[in-house]
C-alpha cells in the first residue's frame, strides 16, 4: 500500500524564475526574453541527466552549468565575460534566496488531491539550504511532513542515505514510498537504490527511452493514483 510520496523540488514542484533570471543578465546586457530561457529548460535538464554528468559533479556545479546552457542555447551572443559575470551572480542569488521559485499550476490542486488521497508528503531536494524557506515564502510549507534539503544533510541525491535519512524523519518506509523526481539519474536511480520506486515528471516529454512511469505533470499523476495505479 502507498503511504508516502517523497517530491522533488526543482522541476516538480517549482521552476526557474525566468523572468527574474533575465533581469539578472539585463543587467550585464545580455538582452534575452524570459520565454526563451523558458523553452530551453527541460532540454538542458535532458542533457544534463547522464550517468557521468551526475557522478562527477554536485547539485551547485550543475546549478552553474544549466544557467549557462540555457542562455548559450537561445542563440543571444554573450561576450564570454559578461555570460560568466551574468552566472556567478545568478548563482549568488540563488544561493541566498533560491531563484527556482515559480509554481507551476498544477502543482497546488495536485498536492491537495495526494492528501484527499491520505499520502504523507515529503520534499526530498537537493539545494543549497534555502528550500524550507523558499516554500514558506510561496505559502507551501504546510502541505508536507517535512522538508529535506541536501545543503543542510551535507549528503544529496542519488546517495540512498539521503532517501533514508529524509523517510525517518516521519518514520515513512521505502517499501511504501513513490519518490517523484525529474531526474532519471538522480532521482529514479537514487532512489531505486534506497528501495523505493519511482516516477518522472517529464513536463517536456523528453524523457520517452527510461525504464521508468512517466507523467506529464503531478496533474496526471494525481489522477493515476485516484484511479488505482501504482
Amino acid at each position: 500500500m502507498l503511504r508516502t510520496l517523497s517530491l522533488d523540488a526543482g522541476g516538480v514542484l517549482v521552476c526557474p524564475n525566468w523572468r527574474r533570471i533575465a533581469a539578472v543578465f539585463a543587467t550585464h546586457d545580455l538582452a534575452v526574453d524570459p520565454r526563451e530561457l523558458a523553452a530551453q529548460e527541460l532540454m538542458v535538464m535532458r542533457q544534463l541527466d547522464s550517468a557521468d554528468g551526475i557522478r562527477l559533479s554536485t547539485d551547485e556545479a550543475r546549478t552553474a552549468a544549466f544557467l549557462t546552457r540555457v542562455f548559450c542555447r537561445t542563440g543571444v551572443e554573450a561576450p564570454p565575460t559578461a555570460l560568466s559575470a551574468a552566472v556567478a551572480e545568478l548563482c549568488r542569488i540563488h544561493a541566498e534566496e533560491n531563484l527556482w521559485d515559480d509554481v507551476p499550476a498544477d502543482v497546488v490542486p495536485a498536492l491537495a488531491r495526494f492528501r484527499a488521497l491520505d499520502l504523507a508528503l515529503v520534499v526530498l531536494s537537493n539545494a543549497n539550504g534555502t528550500v524550507r524557506k523558499k516554500f514558506e515564502r510561496l505559502g507551501m510549507a504546510s502541505w508536507f511532513a517535512a522538508i529535506v534539503d541536501s545543503g543542510e544533510e551535507g549528503v544529496e541525491k542519488p546517495d540512498p542515505v539521503f532517501f533514508h535519512r529524509a523517510l525517518a524523519r516521519i518514520h515513512a518506509e521505502p517499501a511504501t514510498t513513490l519518490h517523484v523526481g525529474d531526474l532519471y539519474h538522480v532521482d529514479v536511480l537514487g532512489a531505486r537504490a534506497a528501495g523505493l520506486s519511482a516516477v518522472l515528471i517529464d513536463r517536456g516529454g523528453l524523457q520517452a527511452a527510461r525504464d521508468c512511469p512517466r507523467f506529464a505533470d503531478l496533474g496526471a499523476l494525481a489522477t493515476a493514483l485516484e484511479q488505482g495505479w501504482r
